[in-house]
């Protein structure tokens, strides 16, 4: 690999570790986007107290809400990092249907997307954002000021990555977030539950898996580490332990693990030891609450799982069938329907969708996913699919379509269902369960959030719940009256059913998740369910009970009890972020928010279509190296890349730009390289050396498609390309040297099919991909030649789970200029053995398997996360000599997933040892691979 690419991948993969993005229970964990939006979406733009706020314009009643929020809530998020003005451009995206946030540098920017999911915080969705993300700009102002510097940004967001862990930025952001509103998500206990059942259950963590992960155990993640032990700090080192922290690793930042040493500064302890002793203190306060509260145990109706597994949504086919989505670290999610022995039968997988959802009713299947567009992925889609479990036939009944949760009438013949529009307007909709047509809208004149409707017995009644500033309420809409319920409640309020005449939901009333019913006429509330760790997502038996998914030590399991009504009991939740809500004094910061008009101007994307940002160093190997300015416009749509290097070996120097436009449905690409080049030719029995300048310009046109239906994932990708070379200044050249190359042809093909995948597979189980290349030279009569490359890589299942098997063929043809070229994947140890032939086809045969998943803590120096192994056998140019009893090379190969020196990107190190066919005489070769991801 080019070490400069190697070098710009490593920086941008420690970029990603410290990309600010608030993700909510039902959100993934998205990295900053590099999408586009549809050239056709017109943008705006309000100028609001250093806030530059982009947005498409039909967000226009948004917009002006954020505008007058933003400048105004930003001194009070500051405070605790004594930063109080900031200047950064913030883009509004409507289009797409997953909801995120962020902040990053390389450019500067805050993304705010600004679709909610149907399950967060009791609060306004964008001020959601707000709170939290705006904690994200203080926090880099801290680091770097608020000013502009000349281009140190991608820099700076390397240095971030590299020395101050995501766990304290995320939990920074959580504490003031829940600190500065009546909300956040430190008061919902099933943001922490997994960590809580952890510790009740006896099973502590070490710091790298609570901050990591694992491939085999539940683990809380960063955003819950980070925001116990920030919460901790605050307690105890008070309101500006975050700016102490931060301040004193920008006065001293060249050290190694610069914020660990930096918390033993002011703590006395280090990352790992704070760790240990925030976890004391949870076990003692949760053995405390435990003991304090009423709680009954549930038997399982699923099989037990030594992996963190869950099932979710449990529905009861018959007295001896269930039905729920499962999904594991082994298995990406599915339907599958568990008999009465705990035996399971899988029915099929779906693609992703923003949380767990499905309806059944009257052996008619309803659920909800994301389906992306295929060339602008800012802009995706929530589509409704069906399934009939008698006739086992599909149907997607809505396309390009933004509806969410849908739940069907008792008779399986309509859907109610949430609608989002560009706008952000919410409705509920109506519609034929047969053929997606929707019947009725339901007016919200509020415009509130609304979330997880479903009908009563008779499709006359609809509950819901509703999400504002103010809190989450729970509505009846009977015919054309409506009431609300509870009203305003900052009470986790989720998935509302009927049962007989009460209706049923998600709350905390007693600090922990449980199930609960409310009497539409006395509004009389009580529990149905007393769990010790949480109960969800009830439904009703056809024996009077309810089945519904209570949490273990190893996720969602099922569970099933008699519908009997029990006190709501006390409310004995923990808030660990009560000590930074009272240092803040705020009460709710969105209180008293301004209503100014602010004037609107035209957001041109052409005017737009350069940031400048970063100057960095570029290696490319020992004998070259320089530096490059870069340029990313906020709309993503074009990349400008401007530089020099050095070539020690030739002493001179090379100047290059490049450019990408990524607005239109090709992208357009041109690189120009001036370079000097050098060459050896025999001359008069004598070496000769020979120099030369060129200019070098290639254009590429490429046009990426990607589709996903259910849990299918298919890519195409055609390109085309063309340069032109031009020599000049040639020094001790032969005669008849070539002064210009013109307009090669480069065209290839790509497709590519998946399932999806989980984090334990190390490729699909299914998979196909399928390559084509060619390349000629039909404007150049003095360069004559081709070559036509075939490849394929065809991905089975193998003998256990989690196991793969890859079959690939491979052919070239090549001729004249291209007559040694490589176009298709070779042997492994290609490169190391003498050839004995032109290649012309390769086969590969890989088997590869994990076989541990260790979980170890190697002190601060690395974190094991797995073990895998694999075979090989590959044969070169069959047809040639060549038999399937005499392969080219054959061997094994021995890798591991680790962090090193507890860093966040994911380091795959590997050794291979390669044996050579015997008539090559050829000793065994030993290769080593290092990779890396996040």
């Amino acid at each position: 690999m080019n070490l400069n690419t190697s070098i710009k991948k490593l920086i941008i993969k420690h970029l990603s570790i410290v990309t600010l993005s608030l993700t909510s229970l039902s959100v993934f964990g998205q990295i900053f986007s590099t999408a586009q939006n549809p050239l056709s979406v017109k943008w705006n733009y309000i100028s609001a107290g250093g806030f530059k706020i982009i947005y498409p314009q039909e967000l226009e009643k948004e917009a002006q809400r954020m505008a007058n929020t933003l400048p105004y809530i930003y001194p009070k998020i500051g405070l605790g990092l004594r930063q109080q003005k900031t200047a950064i451009p913030l883009l509004l995206q409507n289009r797409g249907t997953v909801a995120n946030g962020f902040v990053q540098l390389a450019p500067k920017k805050s993304e705010f997307y600004v679709t909610p999911p149907q399950f967060f915080d009791s609060q306004d969705w964008l001020n959601n954002l707000a709170v939290h993300e705006l904690r994200h700009i203080a926090q880099f102002d801290k680091l770097t000021g608020a000013q502009v510097h000349p281009f140190p940004d991608l820099v700076y967001f390397a240095y971030f990555g590299a020395g101050i862990p995501t766990w304290f930025f995320e939990g920074d952001a959580v504490v003031n977030e829940t600190a500065l509103t009546n909300s956040g998500r430190g008061r919902q206990p099933n943001w922490i539950m997994p960590y809580r059942a952890s510790i009740l259950e006896g099973k502590k963590i070490s710091y790298s898996k609570a901050y990591f992960g694992s491939n085999k155990d539940v683990t809380p993640g960063y955003y819950q580490t980070g925001y116990l032990m920030v919460s901790d700090m605050k307690e105890k080192y008070g309101q500006f332990i975050s700016d102490s922290l931060l301040g004193d690793i920008r006065k001293r930042p060249i050290r190694l693990y610069p914020f660990s040493q930096s918390l033993k500064k002011f703590t006395k302890q280090n990352s790992r030891t704070y760790f240990l002793s925030t976890q004391n203190k949870l076990a003692e306060k949760w053995k405390m609450q435990q003991e304090k509260s009423v709680t009954e145990s549930y038997e399982s109706l699923n099989k037990k799982s030594a992996l963190a597994t869950d099932y979710f949504l449990p529905v009861r086919l018959n007295k001896n069938q269930v039905l729920a989505l499962k999904e594991s670290k082994t298995d990406a999610r599915y339907f599958v329907i568990i008999n009465e022995d705990k035996s399971e039968q899988k029915l099929f997988g779906i693609g992703y969708q923003e949380q767990p959802w499905f309806s059944l009713k009257n052996d008619h299947l309803v659920w909800d996913e994301i389906r992306y567009d295929p060339r602008y992925k800012q802009r995706s889609y929530s589509v409704i699919c069906s399934y009939n479990l008698k006739t086992k036939k599909f149907k997607k009944l809505s396309s390009k379509s933004r509806l969410f949760s849908p739940s069907l009438s008792n008779d399986g013949k309509k859907i109610i269902a949430s609608k989002v529009e560009l706008s952000n307007q919410f409705n509920l909709v109506e519609m034929d369960a047969s053929s997606g047509k929707i019947l009725k809208t339901y007016s919200n004149l509020e415009n509130e959030i609304l979330q997880t409707p479903s009908f009563d017995q008779s499709g006359n009644k609809v509950a819901y719940i509703s999400v504002s500033e103010k809190g989450k309420s729970l509505w009846l809409i009977d015919g054309e009256k409506k009431s609300q319920l509870i009203s305003n409640s900052r009470q986790q309020l989720s998935r509302p059913i009927f049962i007989n005449d009460k209706i049923v939901f998600n709350a905390h009333f007693n600090g922990i998740d449980n199930i609960y019913s409310i009497d539409p006429g006395s509004k009389k509330i009580n529990a149905l369910s007393v769990s010790k760790y949480g109960a969800f997502n009830p439904s009703e038996t056809a024996d009077g009970k309810i089945i519904f998914n209570n949490y273990k030590i190893n996720g969602y399991e099922i569970a099933e009890a008699e519908l009997t009504e029990k006190s709501v009991g006390e409310n004995n939740f923990v808030d660990f972020s009560a000590a930074a809500e009272k240092q803040e004094n705020v009460g709710n910061v969105f209180d008293k928010i301004p209503d100014s008009t602010y004037q609107v101007k035209r957001y041109h994307q052409a005017l737009n279509l350069f940031s400048f940002h970063s100057i960095i160093p570029v290696i490319d190997n020992e004998y070259l190296f320089g530096l490059e300015l870069q340029s990313n416009n906020l709309l993503n749509t074009m990349d400008f890349y401007t530089g020099a290097k050095y070539h020690r070996d030739l002493k001179r120097f090379e100047y290059t730009a490049d450019i990408s436009y990524k607005a239109l449905y090709p992208v357009f690409s041109l690189l120009y390289r001036n370079r000097p080049k050098r060459t050896f030719y025999k001359a008069k029995n004598a070496i000769q050396q020979g120099d030369w300048r060129e200019n070098y310009i290639k254009l590429n046109a490429s046009v990426p498609l990607s589709f996903n239906a259910r849990n299918q994932n298919y890519a195409f990708t055609l390109n085309a390309a063309t340069s032109f070379t031009q020599r000049y200044m040639p020094e001790n050249m032969p005669t008849g040297f070539i002064r210009e190359l013109k307009f090669p042809m480069e065209y290839n093909f790509t497709f590519n099919h998946s399932v999806r995948t989980t984090e334990r597979d190390i490729a699909p189980k299914w998979a196909q991909v399928f390559r084509a290349t060619y390349n000629h030279q039909p404007f150049d009569k003095n360069l004559k030649g081709e070559i036509l490359a075939l490849e394929s890589f065809l991905y089975f299942p193998g003998l256990a789970k989690n196991h793969s098997f890859l079959a690939s063929f491979n052919y070239q043809k090549a001729s004249g200029v291209n007559q040694y070229a490589t176009e298709i994947a070779t042997v492994y140890g290609y490169n190391n053995i003498l050839a004995k032939s032109a290649l012309q086809n390769s086969l590969l045969f890989n088997y590869r398997f994990p076989f541990a998943f260790p979980d170890w803590e190697l002190g601060p120096f690395a974190y094991v996360r797995n073990f895998r192994a694999g075979l090989f056998c590959h044969y070169e140019n069959i047809g040639k000599g060549t038999t399937f009893n005499d392969p080219k090379t054959y061997g094994i190969e021995l890798n591991t997933s680790v962090n090193l020196l507890r860093y966040q990107p994911v380091v795959d190190l590997g050794a291979r040892l390669v044996f050579v066919n015997q008539i090559y005489n050829q000793n065994p070769i030993l290769e080593f691979s290092f990779n890396y991801s996040f």
